[in-house]
């Protein structure tokens, strides 16, 4: 069989925005006639991409998640993509996401080889390494290919699960700006509301975990990364709700950067993301945003507003007044001005089934409270549902072109 493998190369060192396919990190390759397997420094897939006339764009891939989940890249409509979403690829899930978008590639039959093939894969590595023309590190390598097979990495991400005491269910809308490559540290569990609205959320009341604990999620997290921790630079801190987490996002930060060795990454820079709600805002100080803003990450904190209309906060079950939004979106602005590393962003819901009022006071929030554009502080809606998708879309271009603020969609993306 016709195959090449090329070893440990490197990708870009900074994430960019770009229109054309882009790796980051180091990675590995085996290359076969209809398609190419890239691998990340423990020997899982991370890349898959078709090279025949039957893929569908030769600038779009498949990407799998350290949670084991698979997202298409879709590249078409350049411009359009980045006006939703600030990106150039629009990222297609297997799970029920809330997305807009009415192809899914994932029925595509040239998509459904793709993976096969790699489901197959493993067993053309058997028969590859009798060939006695590979060197030693070409043979490490395509046996630990060969036993990444899908039961492995299903293991894999359990064991993932275990190590943090629960699943990822969504990363903040921000870890884009790392192509959502961030190692994930639970600091807290559950959340200070439990909206009617929600479907991403444990359910869980709020707490902190303990210091042992996140020592505990630390010493699995090397392990479970292992010689790949090379190829992160960014950090979680989960769940819902760290910002209530106040001075332990200091130390589980600093902790983490440590003994993740994050410092050392082959990628340059490093952020931090964490969601935050109105309360932990409201009652977090300048004492705080000041320790945060000196921390070696550039740091992206985004708020789950949902709206400031009460009739909508009432229909959402969010047990909120409409003027507590408003106090928090003047002061995120504030907080974008006075720190330079650090950014506060904030989530609205979209729905052509909400009152006229969220619609008013979104538009109002987003162009009447600032005297000029600000490129800080993006304020990202989420639909919830597919309804009206084109009116929808209408809706969303209307409040992004008069907005004094970056305006963009927010789709739910798992680790």
């Amino acid at each position: 069989m016709e195959i090449d493998v090329r070893l440990h190369f490197s990708g870009a060192r900074q994430y960019e925005k770009v229109s054309y396919p882009i790796r980051y990190g180091q990675l590995s390759e085996i290359t076969l006639p209809d398609y190419h397997f890239q691998f990340n420094l423990n020997g899982e897939i991370k890349y898959l991409q078709g090279r025949g006339r039957t893929w569908p764009h030769p600038s779009e891939w498949l990407k799998r998640t350290i949670g084991n989940q698979w997202i298409y890249y879709d590249g078409s409509g350049y411009n359009q993509v980045f006006d939703y979403l600030g990106e150039y690829y629009l990222p297609y899930f297997t799970y029920k996401s809330n997305h807009l978008w009415e192809v899914d590639p994932f029925h595509d039959p040239s998509v459904q080889e793709a993976l096969s093939a790699f489901r197959r894969l493993p067993r053309v590595l058997k028969e590859v390494l009798k060939n006695g023309r590979w060197s030693e590190e070409e043979r490490t390598f395509l046996s630990k290919a060969a036993a990444m097979d899908e039961s492995s990495l299903s293991q894999r991400a359990e064991r993932l699960n275990t190590i943090l005491g629960g699943r990822v269910t969504v990363l903040p809308p921000d870890s884009r700006h790392v192509d959502y490559d961030c190692v994930p540290l639970n600091i807290s569990d559950g959340c200070l509301y439990h909206c009617a609205f929600c479907r991403v959320k444990t359910g869980q009341n709020f707490k902190s975990r303990s210091a042992a604990n996140i020592r505990e999620q630390l010493r699995g997290l090397k392990e479970f990364l292992g010689p790949d921790l090379r190829n992160y630079n960014s950090l979680y801190l989960g769940q819902h709700d760290a910002l209530n987490c106040g001075e332990g996002i200091i130390e589980a930060a600093l902790r983490a950067r440590e003994d993740l060795e994050l410092d050392r990454s082959f990628l340059e820079g490093g952020c931090l993301f964490l969601f935050g709600s109105v309360d932990s805002f409201l009652r977090a100080d300048e004492p705080l945003f000041r320790a945060i803003n000196r921390l070696p990450f550039r740091t992206f904190i985004n708020l789950g507003l949902e709206s400031a209309d009460q009739e909508t906060l009432d229909l959402l079950g969010k047990p909120l007044r409409a003027g507590q939004v408003e106090e928090v979106f003047g002061r995120l602005s504030e907080i974008n001005r006075q720190y330079d590393r650090l950014e506060v962003t904030a989530n609205f819901v979209i729905d052509l089934h909400l009152p006229a009022g969220h619609w008013d006071s979104l538009s109002r929030l987003t162009r009447d409270f600032f005297p000029h554009y600000f490129d800080k502080g993006a304020v990202y809606l989420s639909p919830l549902s597919r309804a009206g998708r084109r009116e929808l879309l209408a809706r969303f271009q209307e409040i992004k072109r008069k907005s004094r603020r970056p305006v963009y969609l927010y789709l739910l993306q798992r680790l």
